[in-house]
């Protein structure tokens, strides 16, 4: 009897991890709101937006209002300490500057500094610069300075533990003398100071191929925008499951929503985007 009752006792103690195992909570998945999708109610009041936001669901945002040293208005502690309080992360942050001409350099570099100091107070680990003006589209040796001029502001971040990575739009897959900008891009920056945030709605607008640029660049796209014409999956042009089945050959570390238009209002919308996404079985 009382090696039965040992017997059982020991089964149970030894059934105890696993059971502790599948009670864990899971992680939440990778999935980031960029507040730019929310831009209007941003304005209107951050703080209640950043509260609807995260009961929706996001653990991470992207913040698309950095000026003079602020966050939306708000200096770099008390923005974070807002996202820390509904349990969000600074994730990353669309900011930047036109490439400066040599006289205008070092006026220019003295900019990234201070917003790199800033973006560091507030705990961000990804700085993204969502532009690049016409020098950048009218040639080649055009792109090159932007190139350069990325590889410059992308050892800087380094330097002080951020991530510099550059957002595009359709512009990019145009080509110049035979060579698409972006493969100019691609080929032109250091892969250990510039990753690449691909919009997804935008380079299926540009003509380019998302599945194609993750095989021929794999491991360059950190971040990924997942847009689409209005809320995510509600318009059947992009085949999500084949994005993200490949999505760890691209390199992608997190997934950002980002909404430009929607149907009914902006925090309506970043909802079903979430709901989208949190109930895909191919979103890991």
């Amino acid at each position: 009897m009382k090696k039965s009752i040992f017997v059982i006792i020991l089964a149970a103690f030894m059934a105890m991890p696993m059971f502790m195992s599948s009670c864990k909570k899971a992680e939440p998945k990778p999935i980031a709101l960029q507040l730019y999708s929310v831009r209007q109610n941003m304005d209107s009041s951050a703080v209640w937006t950043i509260e609807q936001v995260a009961k929706i669901g996001y653990k991470y945002v992207e913040a698309a209002g950095y000026k003079d040293g602020k966050f939306y208005g708000m200096d770099p502690v008390a923005f974070a300490e807002l996202l820390k309080k509904n349990g969000i992360d600074f994730l990353s942050s669309h900011t930047g500057q036109p490439v400066p001409d040599s006289a205008n350099w070092n006026k220019t570099m003295a900019w990234w500094d201070t917003c790199i100091a800033a973006h560091k107070i507030a705990g961000v680990k990804y700085i993204v610069q969502p532009f690049m003006d016409s020098v950048g589209y009218t040639s080649l040796a055009g792109v090159k300075r932007y190139c350069d001029y990325f590889n410059a502001v992308g050892e800087k971040c380094n330097a002080a533990g951020i991530k510099f990575g550059y957002h595009n739009h359709d512009r990019e897959f145009k080509s110049i003398d035979s060579t698409v900008i972006y493969d100019y891009m691609l080929k032109n920056t250091d892969s250990t100071k510039v990753f690449f945030e691909m919009d997804l709605w935008w380079i299926y607008i540009g003509g380019g191929n998302a599945l194609e640029y993750f095989a021929k660049y794999p491991g360059r796209f950190t971040l990924l925008h997942i847009k689409d014409e209005y809320e995510v999956g509600g318009s059947g042009k992009i085949d999500w499951k084949a994005i993200f089945d490949k999505a760890s050959l691209a390199g992608a570390k997190y997934y950002v929503v980002e909404q430009e238009e929607y149907k009914t209002t902006a925090l309506d919308g970043a909802k079903k985007s979430f709901d989208y996404l949190e109930n895909a079985d191919f979103v890991k």
